[in-house]
């Protein structure tokens, strides 16, 4: 029988995989959804290097995210997450990524993660 972990690591490997089908040719915007928190990076797989790292773990967006009307937190911190990886990454001057979900599905905290980070000028 296969396990919850073995279950999450084929999802993940499988939208992986997907990805990386035409080969490396951008960075790779991944973005990890915990039950309480939400992370992004930017990943070169050239070079094996991480350029931008955002979380709402951060203390400036804490700080954001606690001002906030508690009906709808969890979006809208992942709206303010993802603003704040793109405005990274353009700093960074990348301005186009591969958007890795993982093994979640695109919707709710990830779908508002790419939207706001889309609204900001990041292009995948």
């Amino acid at each position: 029988m296969i396990t919850k972990y073995e279950r999450y690591h084929l999802r993940k490997e499988r939208t992986r995989k997907k990805l990386f089908r035409n080969g490396i040719t951008k960075p790779r915007l991944s973005v990890k959804r915990s039950n309480r928190y939400v992370y992004a990076q930017l990943i070169d797989d050239a070079k094996g290097v991480t350029l931008a790292f955002a979380s709402t773990l951060e203390k400036e967006l804490l700080e954001k995210i606690k001002k906030m009307n508690k009906s709808a937190k969890c979006i809208d911190a992942c709206k303010i997450l993802g603003e704040t990886i793109a405005k990274r990454a353009i700093d960074k001057g990348v301005k186009e990524v591969i958007f890795d979900r993982g093994a979640a599905r695109y919707h709710g905290r990830v779908r508002a993660v790419a939207e706001a980070a889309r609204t900001v000028g990041l292009k995948f």
